[in-house]
């Protein structure tokens, strides 16, 4: 007699899919990571190529030729969400995941993500971002952000349970979906992806945070670069705020308002010396309480780290504070309102 054997169920397909612009340096090491994962069914990848300042179009050449599966598509305007609207829209498949090109994927991850969008019946599944850095700048960042002291307590930061969430890191998705909300919201250079999910959950649909889902980014390795960065997400969180009022927080308005009492506190004092009513004491007071703060903040985020890092770690705290609040302010003036063009992220 001959036994038989039960067959597992086909899995479904699946286009991972994502947009790069000056990635050379980490394009080739992530989308190895997606072709190393073994996924038991039909993939593919779909890379959308902005222009760039370095050999990023190269490497996307160079990767395509390597792995038949992965596909470039052009991406003239640069900006994030059109390069992520034009990869999804030009894959195959119904189940669609979204990577960077600086992020790297855990084995495992995408079988993993298709169990829990057919077990949870979310929109959008997604876990945590895991910053990881080679120097002790960039360690000292990754600490940083991985802590409420530094960026906040959501979950895909700092982690938590599995569950429903306002958001989620990078997020697997449905095509139906997608087309059913109409994609990622052109209008936003930065968080994107914050404002897809809030879409998602004002149509009723679920998206689900699971902390096995994390995904490895190499954040900023410049103290110059951090302050850009994270004076463009202030700018774009004012952004958000104005196009849905309602997601105003105390997380969002903390930074601008520590920046703009650490500007007036100095202002002050400054104003009162010139007028020689004022004293050196006065001007440093909540300059001086604040680096206060964010010194303590950080003694009790850098358990474990080394000395240089751990040296690091207060600056950078100080530096996400500071130019996410001034971003967040200077947006204010600004004038925008949600359909004016914005420039590539």
């Amino acid at each position: 007699m001959i036994a038989c054997v039960k067959s597992s169920p086909p899995r479904p397909g699946v286009s991972v899919f994502l947009t790069v612009r000056n990635e050379a340096a980490h394009l080739e090491q992530a989308v190895d990571r997606i072709f190393g994962q073994a996924y038991p069914g039909p993939l593919e990848v779909v890379m959308a190529v902005g222009p760039s300042d370095d050999d990023t179009a190269a490497v996307a050449g160079r990767l395509a030729e390597r792995y038949p599966a992965l596909r470039t598509v052009p991406n003239p305007s640069g900006r994030t969400p059109q390069g992520l609207n034009l990869a999804w829209r030009a894959a195959t498949h119904e189940y669609l995941i979204r990577v960077d090109g600086h992020s790297l994927l855990p084995a495992g991850y995408i079988e993993r993500a298709v169990e829990l969008l057919e077990s949870t019946g979310a929109a959008n599944v997604g876990g945590l971002m895991v910053p990881e850095g080679t120097r002790p700048f960039q360690r000292a960042v990754a600490r940083a952000m991985s802590s409420p002291f530094g960026i906040g307590a959501e979950s895909f930061h700092t982690g938590g349970r599995a569950g429903p969430a306002k958001s989620v890191y990078l997020g697997s998705f449905r095509r139906r979906d997608l087309e059913e909300v109409g994609g990622f919201n052109e209008d936003f250079a930065r968080a994107q992806d914050w404002e897809l999910n809030h879409r998602l959950i004002a149509a009723g649909k679920l998206v689900w945070f699971d902390p096995r889902l994390g995904v490895v980014y190499r954040p900023r390795g410049t103290w110059a670069s951090l302050g850009r960065q994270f004076y463009a997400t202030g700018r774009w969180r004012w952004r958000v705020i104005k196009a849905y009022p309602g997601t105003a927080s105390a997380r969002y308005l903390a930074p601008p308002l520590v920046t703009l009492a650490v500007a007036a506190g100095l202002a002050t004092g400054l104003f009162g010396m010139a007028r020689r009513s004022g004293s050196l004491a006065a001007v440093l007071a909540l300059p001086g309480l604040y680096a206060a703060g964010v010194t303590a903040a950080a003694g009790l985020a850098a358990k474990g780290l080394d000395r240089r890092t751990r040296a690091w770690l207060p600056v950078v705290m100080a530096t996400m504070h500071m130019a996410w609040g001034a971003g967040f302010l200077r947006a204010i003036g600004e004038g925008w309102s949600p359909g004016q063009p914005s420039r590539p992220s």
